[in-house]
C-alpha cells in the first residue's frame, strides 16, 4: 500500500492491499476500497461508497457527493462500484436518494473527462461514457453501450445494451438495445452494426435484429399489434432482449429519424431569401436512412 502523507484518510475507511493514493486526496469514513486500486491526486471519495478491485481514479474525481435534489432528507443511499473501472479527470458520481438504494456501477466501464453519473443510476459493464456526458437521476445503462461526448440522458430513461448514442444527443426516451442514435437529430438511425460485428454477432443474428427493427419502426401497424408480434415471434434468442425492453418501457422509445421516401436535399442560395434545389433541371439524391 502506498498513501501520500499529504492526503487525509479516515482511520475508519477500509482500504485493501496494494492500493496507491496520491497527494491531496480525501477518503472519508464509511468508505470501502478494494485491492489494487489506483487513486491519483486531488481525488475525493466520500462516505457511503463501496469500491471493488483494480479501479483507477484520475485527478479531480469526486465519488459520493450528495444527490443534486431539492428534497433531500437524512437517509441518503450509497454507491457501489465493481471492478476494473476507469474514472478519468473530474468525473462525478452521486449517491442514491434514499437508503437502502444505491447508485450502481458494474465492471470495466470507462468514464472519460468530466462525465457525470447522478443519483440512483444503474450502469452495467463494459460501457464507454465519453467526455461531458450527463446521466440524470435513475438512468439505466446496459452493457457495452457507447455514449458520445456531451450527450445528455433524461432522468428515468434507459439505454439498452450494445446501443451507440451520438455526441450531443438529447435522450428523452428509452433507447432500444443494438441501435444507433444520431447526435444531431437525437433520433434512431439504424442498428449499431459495427458494434454488433465487433462483439462477435453472426450475420444470421444481425438479420434477425434487422427483422425486429423493421417491425418496430417500419411496419406501420398498430403499436399493440407490434407488441403482440414481438411476444409471439421474438421471445427467445437475440431478439428477446429487444422484446423484454419494449414491454417494460415506461417513457416510450426514441423514434426513428427518417425522411420521406422521395424527399430531396435542399440547398439555400445565399443571394435569395428562399431554399431551392441546387439545380431545377438536375435530380438530387434522396436522403434515406438504412438498417444496414
Amino acid at each position: 500500500m502506498s498513501i501520500d502523507s499529504l492526503s487525509a484518510i479516515s482511520p475508519s475507511a477500509r482500504i485493501g492491499s496494494n492500493v496507491e493514493i496520491g497527494h491531496f486526496c480525501i477518503i472519508e469514513p464509511d468508505v470501502v476500497i478494494g485491492d489494487d486500486c489506483r487513486i491519483a491526486s486531488h481525488v475525493t471519495i466520500k462516505r457511503g461508497v463501496i469500491i471493488g478491485n483494480k479501479n483507477i481514479f484520475c485527478e479531480g474525481t469526486t465519488i459520493g457527493n450528495l444527490p443534486q435534489h431539492t428534497s433531500l432528507d437524512g437517509n441518503i443511499g450509497g454507491i457501489v462500484i465493481g471492478d476494473n473501472n476507469i474514472f478519468r479527470e473530474n468525473v462525478t458520481v452521486h449517491r442514491a436518494m434514499h437508503e437502502p438504494s444505491v447508485t450502481q456501477i458494474g465492471d470495466s466501464n470507462y468514464f472519460m473527462v468530466n462525465a457525470h453519473v447522478a443519483h440512483d443510476c444503474k450502469v452495467g459493464n463494459n460501457n464507454v461514457i465519453v467526455n461531458n456526458v450527463m446521466l440524470a437521476g435513475h438512468v439505466e445503462i446496459g452493457n457495452r453501450v457507447n455514449i458520445g461526448g456531451a450527450a445528455g440522458v433524461h432522468q428515468f430513461c434507459r439505454v439498452g445494451s450494445y446501443a451507440m448514442v451520438g455526441a450531443q444527443a438529447h435522450v428523452i426516451q428509452d433507447v432500444l438495445p443494438f441501435v444507433t442514435v444520431d447526435g444531431l437529430t437525437s433520433r434512431i438511425v439504424g442498428l449499431n452494426l459495427i458494434g454488433l460485428r465487433r462483439n462477435g454477432y453472426t450475420t444470421s443474428e444481425i438479420n434477425i435484429l434487422k427483422e425486429v427493427y423493421r417491425l418496430v419502426y417500419r411496419s406501420g401497424i398498430a403499436w399493440k399489434d407490434i407488441l403482440q408480434k414481438l411476444q409471439d415471434e421474438y421471445s427467445t434468442g437475440i431478439a428477446s432482449e429487444i422484446t423484454r425492453f419494449v414491454l417494460t418501457t415506461k417513457r416510450g422509445i426514441v423514434h426513428e429519424g427518417r425522411y420521406a421516401e422521395n424527399s430531396l436535399i435542399k440547398f439555400c442560395k445565399t443571394n435569395e431569401n428562399k431554399c431551392t434545389n441546387e439545380s431545377d433541371n438536375e435530380e438530387q439524391p434522396a436522403l434515406r436512412v438504412s438498417v444496414g
